[in-house]
């Protein structure tokens, strides 16, 4: 931790509490999930939301947004949704002192901190595409010119249910930009019933700001500080080419994997591991925190065989199989 101020650091580690509180207001439960979304932005990548309608997706990345005061803009993704709807157009404009006409690039809504790109699969893959520089540069290209996007920059997307009427599957290379794939599920009995009381009454919760951008850069650039030993990246290692059929050792990767997982899982991996240290005061990876992340870090990463489908074992299964005959850290 050489070359850190560390008191300035404690002191944003300290509100981080805070920060889940204040979501907590508005959402019940969803805590694993909370959580991979806070891991996802402290690491400087993207998630993708994925589950059935009326589990508050949207809700969560507007609350999140609230609590952090980014400035926030939410894309409605649908069948007729152009690339230009998303990143922005030029527009032919007039100089009213010389009367000399020129093109001014008006931005679109990318150009924010924090994108919710709401129900991504309802567009077709084209207009899905138009986020993939963004989201790996952090840059858009417009008529050969560059123009930046904010710092930070977080797209959180959420989608339903493949299986779903009306979706288009998202392209392997747009899904592999996702530093996180998560999964909601639904409440427990009693989370289902805090929700309808919440949600039915007069009364709305307020939330309160925690932190700014200023504050996202600086635990952003903590997390990338976070120690993590020679072993546990060599496990991470193992991991990753173990997804693949043609190095790997296990059944289920071979009869179920189309192909594996690259070099990107891996660092995502080890980026999301510090930052879910850095979520439990920690300054070190542990086991715990790689063993927790290897599901959403890998899952949209593992092009399963048409043989998976047909017998029910989707990615999850295989990734169980790979971490039980790895062990982290040994």
């Amino acid at each position: 931790m050489e070359n850190i101020n560390t008191e300035a650091y404690e002191a944003l580690l300290d509100r981080l509490p805070s920060l889940k509180k204040e979501i907590a207001k508005v959402i019940v439960g969803q805590q694993e999930a909370v959580e991979e979304v806070l891991i996802t932005l402290l690491a400087g990548g993207h998630c993708l939301l994925e589950g059935v309608p009326g589990l508050a997706k949207t809700l969560l990345v507007k609350t999140l947004s609230e609590a952090m005061d980014l400035q926030f803009k939410r894309i409605q993704f649908t069948p007729d949704l152009m690339p230009g709807d998303i990143l922005g157009t030029e527009v032919l404009e007039e100089d009213h002192s010389t009367g000399k006409r020129f093109f001014q690039f008006n931005k679109g809504p990318i150009f924010s901190n924090l994108v919710l790109a709401d129900e991504i699969n309802r567009t077709p893959p084209k207009t899905q595409a138009a986020l993939l520089e963004a989201m790996q540069e952090k840059k858009v290209t417009y008529a050969g010119k560059n123009y930046s996007l904010p710092n930070p920059f977080l797209i959180i997307a959420t989608q339903n249910p493949i299986e779903q009427s009306g979706t288009y599957p998202l392209p392997e290379a747009q899904m592999d930009r996702f530093l996180l794939y998560i999964k909601l599920g639904y409440p427990s009995e009693q989370e289902e019933l805090e929700v309808l009381e919440r949600t039915t009454g007069l009364y709305q919760e307020s939330v309160a700001v925690v932190f700014d951008a200023n504050d996202i850069q600086k635990l952003q650039e903590l997390t990338r500080q976070v120690h993590i030993d020679k072993n546990l990246l060599i496990s991470i290692n193992q991991l990753i080419r173990q997804s693949r059929p043609a190095e790997s050792a296990i059944e289920g990767v071979k009869t179920y994997v189309e192909w594996g997982a690259g070099p990107r899982a891996g660092q995502a991996l080890i980026l999301c591991a510090k930052a879910r240290a850095i979520i439990h005061g920690r300054f070190s990876v542990t086991p715990e925190d790689i063993s927790q992340l290897v599901f959403p870090v890998m899952r949209h990463r593992l092009a399963m065989h048409f043989r998976a489908e047909a017998e029910g074992v989707n990615a999850d299964k295989v990734i169980a199989e790979i971490l039980k005959s790895t062990q982290i850290g040994a």
